[in-house]
């Protein structure tokens, strides 16, 4: 998987199912994103061909539901997002989807309580050592590309500081978001914070946060001095980020 300069489908709760990921394809986008999956009930899950609609589904055992739906079109650039808080349960749950996804990537900046209270999304930014165990536990196992994504911390040094220790774990590309825990979605995304982490990393890094239309994809590169983007569609609620 390559990240440089790619436009991308950033991951969405309840959004970036199969049908919206292909949609986003046919308008350009290099690289899709599914919506969060907890490593929980991925592993409850056995893999199955869906002959009928051409789909490889995963469907949890006993209910029947399909928890991640995937097709051969997007196989080189469908990312599979995954929550977790444990090294041997993620890399239980990414073995099960890996052969069937582009990349694998963990979701470090939820702020949401479900996350949270589960050890998951933000709450591992104030546990390195956890992160650093479950990203070599995925790189060493794995043959498919690793990533995660965070938010800001308390300072831009605090991030930057995490961002290299990550860095070092061998991901392909680190994502993060514009904002810290405790601000809001109306809270400005602090673009200047990100381009801290791009200037002191070698690996390509995803930002977000505050991009809803072209011009904002042009300041961004100005402020970051790097391409990537997010822009939102009102109607239909797309996301899309171009990687650096």
């Amino acid at each position: 998987m390559e990240y440089e300069k790619k436009l991308v489908l950033a991951p969405m709760v309840r959004v970036g199912t199969l049908p919206f990921r292909l949609l986003a394809a046919q308008y350009g986008a290099d690289i899709t994103y599914g919506e969060e999956i907890v490593d929980h009930k991925l592993i409850k899950c056995e893999r199955r061909l869906n002959e009928y609609i051409g789909s490889t589904d995963f469907v949890e055992k006993g209910t029947g539901s399909v928890v991640f739906r995937t097709c051969h079109q997007e196989r080189n650039r469908v990312v599979f997002q995954m929550g977790t808080s444990d090294a041997v349960r993620a890399l239980t749950a990414a073995q099960i989807v890996c052969k069937d996804v582009a990349a694998v990537d963990i979701n470090m900046g939820c702020p949401k309580s479900f996350s949270i209270s589960g050890g998951m999304g933000a709450a591992l930014l104030t546990k390195p050592e956890l992160i650093h165990d479950i990203l070599t536990t995925l790189k060493r196992n794995l043959d498919t590309p690793v990533t995660c994504k965070i938010r800001l911390l308390k300072s831009s040094q605090d991030t930057v500081e995490l961002a290299r220790r990550i860095e070092k774990t061998g991901v392909s590309a680190l994502a993060v978001h514009g904002r810290k825990v405790e601000d809001r979605p109306r809270d400005p995304a602090k673009w200047s914070e990100i381009a801290d982490i791009v200037s002191a990393l070698s690996i390509p890094v995803i930002a977000n946060g505050d991009v809803f239309e072209y011009d904002d994809f042009e300041r961004i590169k100005a402020a970051t001095d790097f391409f990537l983007q997010r822009k939102s569609n009102k109607l239909l609620n797309r996301k899309l980020e171009l990687h650096h």
